[in-house]
C-alpha cells in the first residue's frame, strides 16, 4: 500500500471502487491552497485554483504547470459551460465570472436583491446551461483569502442558480458554510455539503432548475482532521467527499462504501483523463492524481 494514500472503513461493495494498493501521483507542488480541479476534455488539460497563491493554474501531462491568470482575485471552484468556457466563482473576487472565447473576462453574478453576494466557493453547470454556486462567507474572512471588501450585505449564505437569461435565483438558504455542490448522475439530485455543521444534503431538482427541501444525506462525526468540502459523484451515482482524514465515497442512499486515507489535506476532487477514472485531488500544498475502477461523472 502506498504510504501516502490507503483505502479504510470498507463496506461490502467497495472493491468495485478501489481495491488494494493504489496508483499516486504528485502532480503539482508549490501550492498553498489548490482548489477548483476540473478536467477539460477538449485540451486534455487539468485546471486548478490555488486560492492563497492567487493563480489559475493548468497542468498536462508531460509539459507541467502553467500559470492560466494572476492575480486570480483569489479564484476557487471551476467548471466549463456548454460552450467549454471556464467558470470560476471568484471567492475573493466576490462574483461568479467566465473565460469569453477572445481571452476576456465576463461577470456573470456580483450581486442578489441588489446586495453584493458572499464569496462564491464552488461551481457546477447542469446539463441545460444553468449554473449553480454556493456563496459561503470564508472569502470575507479566511487570512490570506480575502478581497478587498470584507462587508457581509447578505443575512443568508446561500445556494443560487444562474438561468440561461442570466437571472439570479436562490436555491436554498440552508446552510452556514455551504461548500461543495455536485449533481447525481441524471441531474435529478443536487448535492450539497455544509463545512460547519459537517453535513451533506440532498435536494431534488426540478425541471425548470429549482429544488425542493432538504434532506439529510449524512452527517461526519468521525474524529479524524478536515471538514466536507469538495464534492463529486460517479456514472453509477456514488457520491465522493474531502472530509475528515481523506476522500470518502458514499452510496447513493449516503453510507459509507470507503474513504481514501490521505496524510495530507485534501480540499476538492474532480475525476480526468480520457476514461474520466482519474482522481484529482487538490491539497493543502500540492496536486495528487489516483486510479479508480468507476468512472466520474464527465465534466462539461
Amino acid at each position: 500500500m502506498s504510504e501516502d494514500i490507503s483505502i479504510d472503513l470498507t463496506a461490502p461493495g467497495s472493491e468495485r471502487v478501489a481495491e488494494g494498493e493504489l496508483p499516486f501521483e504528485t502532480i503539482a507542488t508549490g501550492v498553498v491552497f489548490g482548489e477548483g480541479p476540473v478536467w477539460d476534455k477538449r485540451t486534455k488539460q487539468f485546471f486548478f485554483t490555488d486560492i492563497c497563491g492567487n493563480t489559475i493554474y493548468k497542468w498536462k501531462p508531460g509539459v507541467g504547470k502553467e500559470v492560466v491568470l494572476t492575480p486570480s482575485d483569489k479564484a476557487n471552484g471551476m467548471c466549463f459551460d456548454l460552450e467549454g468556457r471556464l467558470v470560476v466563482a471568484g471567492w475573493g473576487g466576490r462574483t461568479v465570472w467566465r473565460f469569453e472565447k477572445d481571452g476576456s473576462l465576463k461577470t456573470l453574478a456580483s450581486h442578489y436583491q441588489g446586495k453584493k453576494i458572499n464569496s462564491p466557493n464552488d461551481i457546477v453547470v447542469r446539463d441545460d446551461g444553468q449554473i449553480y454556486f454556493t456563496d459561503s462567507p470564508g472569502g470575507m474572512l479566511n487570512v490570506g483569502m480575502v478581497g478587498s471588501d470584507l462587508q457581509k450585505y447578505l443575512d443568508i449564505q446561500g445556494v443560487y442558480r444562474i438561468a440561461n437569461d442570466g437571472s439570479l435565483h436562490l436555491v436554498t438558504d440552508d446552510f452556514v458554510y455551504p461548500n461543495g455542490l455536485c449533481f447525481s448522475p441524471d441531474e435529478k439530485v443536487l448535492y450539497v455539503n455544509c463545512s460547519r455543521e459537517r453535513v451533506i444534503r440532498a435536494y431534488d431538482v426540478s425541471a425548470d432548475g429549482s429544488c425542493g427541501p432538504g434532506r439529510l444525506f449524512y452527517k461526519y462525526t468521525h474524529p479524524d482532521h478536515g471538514n466536507p468540502d469538495g464534492l463529486k459523484c460517479d456514472v453509477e451515482g456514488n457520491v465522493y467527499c474531502t472530509g475528515p482524514g481523506g476522500v470518502w465515497v458514499h452510496k447513493p442512499d449516503g453510507s459509507v462504501l470507503l474513504r481514501l486515507k490521505l496524510k495530507g489535506h485534501a480540499t476538492n476532487i474532480g475525476f480526468g483523463d480520457d476514461d474520466w477514472c482519474s482522481l484529482y485531488i487538490t491539497m493543502i500544498g500540492s496536486v495528487t492524481r489516483t486510479r479508480l475502477k468507476i468512472p466520474g461523472v464527465a465534466a462539461r
